[in-house]
């Protein structure tokens, strides 16, 4: 992979099988030799970040493991990264679409769908902090649970996720947001309130055991309330 190095381990997952997981080798990595990133908005600092593995992905990904599956549903994965929630909802039989506006993400998770003798799964483009050119390859229709994790780590002034979120949710849908306490957290359900969809927090916090690092952070659910007429 030209421009930048990689590394391949095997990632546990509880409840689930493990996975292999190929991933950039550190922050440092940067390769953009036409600008696409940088034309997306994605900084050479930033650029890295879709390329790691991060706690709270691990931890929506285990929450995915041990969720009751329901028929039928369709299930989105926003700013998913390496995409480890999606790679265990696909194994599991969910129709699930993974989602994000880095221009590698969709290589990565081919590779990594590969090395672990998985059939391709669904990816779009999901970016909610600039216009969209509302092509095939973007994020269409509604969706029955929209999840992601570590999505709220910058400032929203406009609710762009929010409003992404909106529009692309069923009325009934649920929303799961694994959120590391970055301090963004109650503006985003203020947002996401005024669109109708009432919070529910379960803290995720545990202490470090054995090869598992401590973490602290919550698992945010969102669901629109009923109207009345």
């Amino acid at each position: 992979m030209p421009g930048y190095l990689t590394k391949q381990e095997d990632i546990a997952i509880p409840g689930a099988a493990d996975l292999i997981i190929r991933s950039l080798l550190d922050r440092q990595q940067f390769s953009d030799p036409l600008g696409t990133a940088e034309a997306l908005g994605i900084s050479s600092a930033a650029w890295p970040l879709f390329g790691l593995l991060w706690p709270s992905g691990s931890q929506l990904a285990q929450r995915m493991a041990t969720r009751p599956l329901n028929a039928g549903e369709r299930v989105l994965e926003i700013g998913c990264g390496l995409a480890l929630a999606s790679m265990v909802c696909h194994r599991r039989g969910v129709d699930v679409t993974a989602s994000d506006c880095h221009p590698l993400a969709a290589a990565f998770l081919l590779e990594n769908l590969r090395l672990n003798g998985m059939l391709p799964l669904k990816y779009r483009t999901g970016q909610w902090g600039a216009a969209s050119a509302n092509t095939a390859a973007d994020v269409q229709g509604r969706f029955d649970l929209i999840m992601g994790s570590d999505v709220l780590y910058e400032r929203d002034a406009r609710a762009s996720l929010a409003q992404f979120l909106d529009r692309h949710a069923t009325e009934s849908a649920q929303i799961w947001i694994v959120d590391p306490d970055r301090g963004n957290r109650s503006a985003f359900s203020k947002q996401m309130a005024a669109l109708r969809f009432e919070v529910a927090e379960e803290r995720l916090d545990h202490p470090a055991l054995a090869d598992v690092p401590a973490y602290k952070g919550r698992l945010l659910v969102y669901q629109r309330t009923l109207t009345t007429v």
